[in-house]
């Protein structure tokens, strides 16, 4: 007899706006973004600073989608890139997505891009910003 998996605690009311109380009633798809806990939810964000290169990076994208439906698209930004700031790392809209958790995931890929700047090279080669360089 298997145990049915733990979902996250609720936000406390008012703390945010991720839509939670309605994805509660909703068919199993819908509630996979409930099954990211606060300790899974820390080992992901530990993954994510710990990339080691953009393979890494597109396979754990792929992963998130995958097992939470949360979608991440990671681009250089419209002006110049100087910095890790300058790469534009959005989530999309997704009900159940704690606010936290949305600000979190681009932080914790930020922290591994600067910990690993070939990372980061290669997905501005991707977009064929380096080109020939």
């Amino acid at each position: 007899m298997s145990t049915p998996p733990s979902l996250r605690q609720p936000c406390p009311p008012g703390a945010c706006n991720c839509g939670r109380e309605h994805l509660v009633d909703h068919p199993q798809a819908a509630q996979r973004i409930l099954l990211l806990t606060r300790q899974e939810e820390k080992r992901l964000l530990e993954r994510l600073e710990n990339i080691s290169d953009l393979n890494d990076l597109q396979r754990l994208q792929q992963r998130l989608y995958e097992n939470l439906g949360i979608r991440v698209h990671i681009a250089p930004g419209f002006n110049e890139v100087r910095t890790m700031r300058g790469i534009v790392i959005e989530l999309d809209d997704q009900p159940g997505l704690c606010r936290k958790t949305r600000q979190a995931i681009p932080a914790a890929i930020r922290r591994g891009l600067e910990r690993n700047p070939q990372v980061a090279f290669r997905l501005l080669d991707s977009h064929d910003l380096l080109g020939d360089a």
